[in-house]
């Protein structure tokens, strides 16, 4: 018996859910995390390739820093478009991966308490992550690079949720 690879991705985003992306701007912001790894590790790496072979480690270390943007330009934006959550009645789904998809289930009423965090290069452009805790560590979810406002909004709403139905248990 075959799988159709359409029924395989059904199991990390279910058709029939409304399904929020996150902010376009998490790119630049990742994009500007592997510019300034680049620009830390290119030089490092070309002077301890130089002792090693001489001026072709300065070269070595070049290739790789080409391979690091060429890599991280096509793999970036993927990772960006694999992000999303669904708000359902019960429960929150975030969906993420490229290479190894994840779908996890966070039900409300299982929710201990919500964190937003922020650092500085999000902040410069108006991000945040939202992430969610349970009483098992296996099932907190996080979702990053969320307008400042969202975030916000789904912390306040994950909170109220929480209590809600942890209320009613």
């Amino acid at each position: 018996m075959t799988v159709a690879s359409h029924d395989v991705e059904e199991l990390f985003a279910p058709s029939g859910e409304k399904w929020q992306p996150v902010s376009r701007k998490l790119v630049t912001v990742r994009y500007i995390v592997l510019a300034m790894t680049l620009a830390i590790v290119t030089p490092l790496l070309a002077v301890g390739l130089w002792f090693v072979l001489d001026v072709w480690g300065i070269v070595v270390a070049v290739a790789v820093a080409l391979v690091g943007v060429v890599w991280g330009g096509w793999l970036i934006p993927r990772i960006w478009r694999a992000w999303g959550y669904s708000e359902r009645q019960e429960d929150l789904l975030v969906t993420h991966g490229v290479m190894f998809r994840k779908l996890t289930v966070v039900p409300y009423g299982r929710m201990q308490f919500v964190d937003v965090n922020s650092g500085p290069l999000d902040r410069k452009f108006g991000l945040a992550t939202v992430q969610m805790h349970t009483a098992s560590p296996a099932s907190d979810a996080r979702i990053p690079g969320l307008p400042a406002q969202e975030a916000a909004r789904l912390r306040d709403r994950l909170s109220a949720l929480g209590e809600a139905k942890a209320a009613g248990l």
